[in-house]
């Protein structure tokens, strides 16, 4: 898969260069493409703001260096162009499965008071949210969306089984885990998953998921298990 990032901070992306996404980069299992809006922008100082037509607080960042910016890295748009904002669906789980199956993505991070509307006509295929609140920019939204795809391209992660039992795989919260020692703190490890009887364990996992599920997110639960 190929990924590109169109922002003013590239610098601020260093964020996914650890762990299981810095082992994916290393093996090549997907490329990263940082991209400086500035280096686009044909004002002599570099800008990429002005104030709005109409009036209104803040600066909102001009159409020229983010329309050429995204044309250069993606000539053909054979990416899928995502633009991080507010007014985007809110990201899921299916979402990111979603995007997991496409070979390039670009996303398009905004600043100030966001970007001048024919950008978002012209150049953009589908605006994406990751919450019901505003950021200073779309760097931290857009890290959250490639850190949740990326665990997703075949052999990033140590076992493929980790992406099928986990929150929101089934529409459910994630079951309770334990480790060694059976006995901490004086709290002790529920005993059917010593018991080395599999059924039993997958049955009192998915109960689990149902009452955890009922408890912190109702709304995910379909209507026979409320």
């Amino acid at each position: 898969m190929k990924i590109d990032v169109a922002t003013l901070f590239p610098e601020a992306f260093e964020g996914l260069k650890v762990g299981i996404i810095a082992k994916a980069l290393q093996k090549q299992l997907f490329t990263l493409g940082l991209h400086n809006i500035r280096d686009y922008s044909q004002d002599k100082h570099r800008r990429c703001d002005d104030y709005p037509f109409g009036g209104g607080a803040g600066m909102l960042m001009t159409p020229q260096p983010l329309h050429d910016c995204i044309n250069a890295i993606d000539p053909e748009h054979k990416s899928k162009r995502i633009f991080l904002s507010p007014k985007g669906a809110t990201l899921t789980q299916s979402k990111v499965i979603e995007l997991a199956g496409a070979s390039a993505l670009l996303f398009v991070c905004g600043a100030y008071e966001g970007i001048d509307q024919r950008v978002v006509d012209a150049d953009i295929d589908e605006q994406l949210s990751i919450g019901d609140y505003v950021l200073t920019g779309g760097e931290l939204a857009a890290m959250v969306v490639i850190n949740a795809v990326a665990r997703y391209i075949p052999g990033a992660l140590g076992s493929e089984q980790s992406t099928d039992e986990e929150s929101f795989s089934d529409g459910l919260l994630e079951y309770p885990q334990y480790t060694r020692p059976a006995v901490f703190n004086g709290m002790a490890v529920p005993e059917v998953l010593l018991s080395g009887d599999h059924a039993k364990v997958r049955e009192w996992r998915k109960q689990r998921q149902i009452e955890i599920t009922r408890e912190l997110r109702p709304d995910l639960l379909k209507e026979e298990d409320r």
